[in-house]
């Protein structure tokens, strides 16, 4: 089997409306959409990658318990318009497709665009089913590396077992 490791555009999820259970709090989801579904893709490379770029800042504390300076290391915090900048690109990297969607207004078709993308957050529903999808990517990957992890491990007690005892 060939995987290209350099393109990942996501995964395909059929839209789910949903509503806030006035009792509990919690977002109930709908049946699937038959109609709309979106391509959505993890977040994790997009912020790994910026955080990597992002410049380190350094300050000397003093611990008080010990009386000597500490050398302390963190990032620096991003503006608001920073922050705003880099949320509305984390989306736009992180949905690659939509089909099905239309303009309530117009009855146009809403076409995957950087704006159109940024518009659908800011919906309500949209972001809980956005976040929903970033759950399920993220314990998909948590999965996958946990069966690697078993097959690895069965694989190599296995190989120990069978080994002539000479």
């Amino acid at each position: 089997m060939f995987v290209n490791l350099s393109q990942n555009e996501g995964e395909w999820f059929p839209f789910q409306n949903s509503k806030i259970d006035q009792l509990t709090g919690e977002p109930v989801f709908d049946d699937p959409d038959t109609e709309a579904k979106v391509q959505i893709r993890s977040m994790t490379p997009f912020f790994e990658e910026r955080i990597s770029k992002r410049k380190r800042q350094v300050e000397h504390v003093m611990n008080p318990k010990t009386r000597q300076m500490e050398r302390v290391v963190y990032y620096a915090d991003l503006s608001v318009a920073e922050a705003k900048a880099e949320r509305d690109e984390a989306y736009d990297y992180a949905i690659t497709g939509m089909e099905g969607f239309k303009d309530s207004k117009t009855g146009k078709i809403i076409e995957c665009t950087r704006e159109n993308k940024i518009a659908l957050m800011k919906v309500p529903a949209f972001d809980r089913f956005f976040a929903r999808c970033q759950q399920i990517l993220a314990s998909s990957g948590i999965k996958e590396r946990e069966e690697e992890e078993k097959k690895t491990s069965t694989n190599g007690s296995a190989s120990l077992t069978n080994a002539d005892p000479e």
